[in-house]
């Protein structure tokens, strides 16, 4: 197996960027809207075949095990060429849980099949009255036998109708403390007590659903890690989560667009713009530090504090501030989607601003950020 990270970071983006350009559907380039599995999953089993579709993963257990700067350069490019996310929730964070906290057992079972598509994940946290405050969740596992029995529901389930699978935090001790009493789990989405209900949005997609579970039937042999310690476990997703939420990709792509823009219309002889964008360019540059130094954290093996809150607010907020000055930039054209035409440059410019809206809040909005900092990292009185 190759060790990319022996590479230049010259040759490394090379060969990326090579494979995409030969490899990626045409079709699908710059798509703004989640795919479906339908129309993904040729693309995702090709870089699967490669070996390519896990790069966060260690290369003992099939991933690309890549350092911090190379896997910018790997996101770079797909931001660059324009490439749709495939259903990920198996490879961000059900493998790198499974990695840390699972057995032999589960990681022989489940890895592989994520590495090669036949299982797609879904995550089952939020519900109707525990998003923010997760540890307020209210479905229930009762042990019987060799399984546990869940009921109750979860809501913003991304995917819930096109998944196998579902990683799923229930309560299994209604007498402890909120973050304890709590389980992680594996759930088959096959099981019978499993409906799903998608959620239609304004723009007429069903990307987020409702799931309720009525009697469900879940094999003991799925809770992964301690009985009542899945508060530890989903801590630990959640810093993965803002790792790879946190990356500097997607707000390193704005940067560029911004740039291109700004020198199609001499906005670099404006020394207000010139202010503004030298600020961007800081405000990044402390990003790819600050995500590098967690990356690193992460594959040493050890635990990532609260303070890891602190990536995703710069990185999301950066990405949001770009955005912002890129539609400014295009003046009248930022009302335009899709890619617009500036003569010797084409730029996207409507479909980042909208993408970076919401990045404030999913995967815990700002304002909880704050708090986690306040409280566990900086000791404030609450």
């Amino acid at each position: 197996m190759t060790d990319y990270n022996r590479m230049s970071d010259e040759a490394f983006r090379a060969e990326v960027r090579a494979f995409f350009e030969q490899n990626y559907p045409p079709q699908l380039r710059f798509v703004a809207r989640r795919l479906r599995w339908a129309e993904i999953r040729d693309w995702y089993l090709t870089l699967s075949r490669k070996g390519w579709i896990a790069p966060n993963w260690p290369r003992e257990h099939g991933g690309m095990g890549l350092d911090p700067q190379k896997m910018i350069i790997y996101f770079e490019e797909i931001e660059r060429w324009g490439i749709a996310r495939a259903p990920d929730h198996g490879v961000v964070q059900v493998g790198p849980i499974l990695i840390k906290f699972g057995s032999e057992e589960q990681k022989r079972e489940y890895l592989p099949k994520i590495l090669a598509g036949e299982y797609i994940f879904c995550q089952g946290y939020s519900e109707p009255n525990a998003g923010s405050d997760l540890a307020s969740l209210r479905t229930e596992a009762v042990r019987d036998g060799d399984h546990f029995v869940i009921n109750g529901q979860k809501i913003w389930t991304t995917l819930a109708q096109e998944s196998t699978h579902m990683y799923i935090l229930v309560r299994t001790d209604r007498q402890a403390k909120k973050q304890e009493g709590i389980s992680f789990m594996l759930l088959d989405m096959k099981t019978p007590g499993v409906t799903v209900r998608p959620i239609r949005n304004l723009a007429g997609h069903e990307e987020f659903c409702e799931v309720f579970l009525e009697n469900v039937r879940v094999p003991a042999r799925n809770l992964v890690g301690e009985l009542n310690r899945g508060w530890t476990v989903a801590k630990a997703l959640l810093s993965f989560e803002r790792i790879n939420i946190g990356s500097p990709r997607r707000p390193h792509y704005a940067l560029k667009r911004l740039a291109l823009l700004a020198r199609n219309k001499g906005l670099f002889d404006d020394p207000g713009f010139v202010d503004r964008f030298t600020q961007l360019r800081l405000d990044m540059a402390d990003l790819a530090s600050i995500y590098a130094r967690y990356v690193e954290i992460v594959k040493r093996g050890e635990a990532l504090g609260q303070d890891v809150s602190l990536l995703k607010i710069w990185a999301m907020e950066t990405w949001q501030r770009l955005t912002e000055l890129l539609l400014e930039t295009a003046q009248e054209y930022g009302c335009v989607a899709g890619e617009i035409d500036f003569g010797d440059v084409e730029v996207d410019v409507l479909s980042p601003f909208y993408y970076a809206r919401p990045a404030t809040i999913y995967g815990g909005s700002s304002e909880i950020q704050r708090n986690i900092l306040a409280k566990y990292v900086l000791k404030l009185p609450s």
